[in-house]
């Protein structure tokens, strides 16, 4: 599997995924207090359906987990994403 980075500053982050030609999928985030809001996740239209996205939604439950955070998931794919996986509920936000 590819590899997944991350990067934050201030209350923005991504978890992204990066291709020798440049970025192939994106997760991006705002944070308050002990909430991360995943507000847009994309991946290249050559390469979707391959699990990417979910790949991507995968990773930052558990960067939520191990920081202790809550995710409301704003964007529509991660919330069809929340729906889909009964093993996600911990971390979402109410």
């Amino acid at each position: 599997m590819m590899e997944i980075k991350h990067k934050e500053n201030d209350n923005r982050g991504m978890f992204y995924i990066e291709n020798d030609v440049g970025l192939i999928g994106e997760l991006t985030y705002f944070k308050k207090d002990d909430i991360i809001t995943i507000d847009h996740t994309e991946v290249k239209r050559e390469l979707e359906n391959r699990g990417i996205g979910s790949e991507l939604i995968r990773r930052s439950v558990e960067f939520a987990r191990h920081h202790k955070l809550k995710i409301d998931p704003l964007c529509p794919f991660a919330e069809v994403q929340f729906d889909r996986h009964q093993s996600y509920q911990d971390v979402r936000a109410t």
